[in-house]
């Protein structure tokens, strides 16, 4: 606090909250629950959602979908898509969650008939950082091996090659003087990646899943660890990381783009990606896959925005971030296309194939694809860690969303319990989440996660952030809704947000869903064919998190009296202590609702604090006067 001064020196200061609080140095603790903890920097959350956005789906998932889907012509309905259900959705559950100051769980006090929501969206994001942090680990052991002056998957003839294994200098020295046949020949990187790190031939299949590879099971525990530390405090201490995480990755991804551009062949490769063949418009499929994109590249419906925002101060500028995150989210996976492409062309002009014969999406880009093209520069081990370290700070962020979504959903619900434990809690789930990845560091492992990615968060994630949807606009009322975001804000949302929250965003993810289930088709992994039982198991998993929303509701039902009507009308209404978590923040409806509250009137507390009415103060005033308006209405 600042030293006492003479009375006749005191100059009128403007009270903190006429300040636009994310330009405040000022110490906001007393705007937070401080039991709860909040972030600790202006730039904390922010940087949070972009690492939690910008993960490896943007580096291995996007550039694949756009030349798959049109090449430059996708990129326009990745951007309508983008407006219809990604930046409302994206804006809805930071409001959510910034507003009610709750984790996922907790934050079902707005209908509590609907907390089986949260319940379905803890069970998807568990399921999820079980495989995410294998993904991780493959990236560590691969960055472990690039730490060498001869890249292990550059050459054939290792223990781990077939006769199939065909170098591509073979290639270029083939090419000088008898041409080869490349056409039934394999990869050194491509044996590298199947028969040394995953030994996948040592498993007949997923019902198989043979012997712990114990260096990838090193490379798993690693990973834990590195995550646990990074949470070990909560916000406090993923909020600090992430200034290196969410930035650094940009830095290499740069230095990967000028490297790529400036190799010979690398504008095939980028005419390939961004060649716009408009005639896929029409197809309906194109369309579907950039909603998609945006769906699971700006993480909606996982719970870690509304995670993230809930350590928020009340009054923190969320609409400006929601287009800063979602636009940079955007135009990182546009720059990572050319990054990856331009390397695609210099490597299929190396090997004297086309383009499309190189390309691939997920894993067989990161650990297969570009690896190769790797070895084919000067300096090869220098730029495979370059590349192995990006994707290692991408995909750490998005596992700190996912764990401290985890950990603050439970510790929420059990505040008095948890709160003070909230380290050893912490350890708890990352040990069990650790032992139940266990089955992934196997060599059949690789056929467990492939199952898991597609359906731990397929159709039943969909269901959740329709509800969610469905539940907030027409159930809580979307009137109430713009209220509370006018009281949060300054100003209520516009006819763009209200019109995508009624109809078009719910309609969206109808469709996505519809069309997911319509064009199912069952997993395989290469040319193996999932058994049906596990095909079943998949299945299972993603209805089970759907499950989770009507045994919610039988739950919330059995707790209130009277006839079934009136108990469905009862748990449906938002619980007594449902709005801001500080007493100084709740007006009108929500006055003195909070346990154990003293003032009667929160602008009291203001007035006593800053000695005026502030700006946010005067926007109280103006919802009160809208409520008791809207009261009179229905009365006559």
């Amino acid at each position: 606090l600042p030293s006492p001064i003479p009375w006749s020196l005191a100059q009128p200061v403007t009270p903190d909250l006429l300040v636009s609080p994310s330009s405040q140095d000022g110490d906001l603790g007393s705007e937070c629950p401080e039991d709860r903890g909040n972030w600790t920097g202006r730039l904390d959350f922010l940087l949070s959602c972009i690492g939690y956005c910008v993960g490896l789906g943007n580096v291995w998932r996007f550039p694949y979908r756009a030349y798959t889907n049109g090449g430059g012509a996708f990129l326009v309905p990745y951007f309508i898509m983008l407006a219809i259900c990604g930046i409302p959705i994206f804006f809805m559950e930071l409001s959510l969650g910034q507003f009610s100051s709750l984790g996922p769980l907790a934050v079902w006090k707005i209908s509590p008939l609907f907390k089986g929501v949260g319940m379905g969206t803890i069970l998807i994001v568990s399921l999820v950082a079980i495989y995410y942090n294998m993904i991780i680990a493959y990236v560590l052991f691969y960055l472990f091996a690039s730490l060498t002056s001869d890249l292990p998957w550059q050459h054939c003839g290792n223990w781990w090659n077939t006769d199939l294994c065909l170098d591509h200098h073979v290639i270029k020295a083939g090419n000088n003087t008898l041409p080869v046949n490349i056409s039934n020949t394999v990869s050194p990187s491509e044996e590298y990646w199947s028969r040394y790190v995953l030994h996948i031939q040592g498993s007949s299949g997923i019902g198989d899943p043979g012997r712990i590879r114990w260096n990838l099971c090193l490379c798993l525990l690693l990973s834990w660890t590195i995550v646990y530390l990074c949470i070990l405090k909560g916000v406090k201490s993923s909020g600090k990381v992430v200034y290196f995480t969410a930035t650094f990755p940009y830095l290499i991804l740069v230095m990967l783009l000028v490297r790529g551009v400036t190799l010979e062949g690398a504008w095939k490769g980028i005419q390939f990606y961004l060649t716009p063949q408009f005639d896929h418009l029409l197809s309906s499929r194109v369309w579907i896959e950039a909603a998609l994109q945006i769906f699971y590249s700006l993480g909606v419906g996982f719970g870690g925005l509304l995670t993230f925002a809930s350590y928020n101060t009340f009054h923190q500028n969320i609409y400006r971030d929601t287009f800063i995150v979602t636009l940079g989210n955007a135009i990182t996976s546009i720059l990572a296309g050319f990054a990856i492409f331009s390397v695609l062309g210099y490597m299929s002009q190396e090997l004297g194939v086309p383009v499309n014969q190189v390309a691939k999406a997920g894993p067989g880009l990161a650990f297969v694809v570009y690896p190769q093209a790797m070895t084919m520069l000067p300096l090869s081990p220098f730029w495979s860690f370059l590349f192995f370290f990006m994707l290692l700070t991408l995909g750490l962020d998005s596992q700190f969303a996912f764990m401290e979504t985890i950990v603050t959903a439970v510790t929420d619900e059990f505040p008095y319990y948890l709160r003070p434990k909230k380290a050893s809690f912490s350890a708890v789930i990352c040990i069990a989440l650790f032992l139940m990845g266990l089955i992934l560091t196997t060599e059949g492992g690789m056929y467990w996660l492939v199952l898991l990615d597609d359906y731990s968060a397929g159709f039943g994630l969909m269901v959740v952030v329709i509800t969610t949807c469905l539940v907030v606009t027409r159930v809580y009322g979307m009137k109430r809704f713009c209220r509370d975001i006018h009281m949060m804000l300054g100003f209520k949302p516009g006819p763009y947000f209200r019109a995508c929250w009624m109809v078009l965003s719910p309609a969206t993810m109808m469709a996505l869903l519809v069309y997911n289930i319509v064009k199912y088709q069952p997993s395989e992994y290469g040319n193996y064919r999932f058994p049906t039982w596990a095909e079943v198991l998949g299945i299972l998993m993603g209805v089970l998190s759907c499950l989770m929303i009507p045994m919610g509701m039988v739950v919330a039902v059995l707790q209130e009296e009277g006839t079934l009507w009136e108990r469905v009308q009862q748990a449906s209404r938002p619980a007594m202590d449902w709005g801001p978590s500080l007493e100084e923040n709740r007006t009108g409806v929500y006055v003195a609702s909070l346990a154990g509250s003293q003032s009667p009137k929160p602008l009291m507390v203001h007035m006593r604090k800053y000695g005026g009415i502030t700006s946010y103060e005067n926007t109280a005033i103006e919802v009160d006067r809208e409520m008791e308006e809207d009261d009179d209405e229905e009365s006559m």
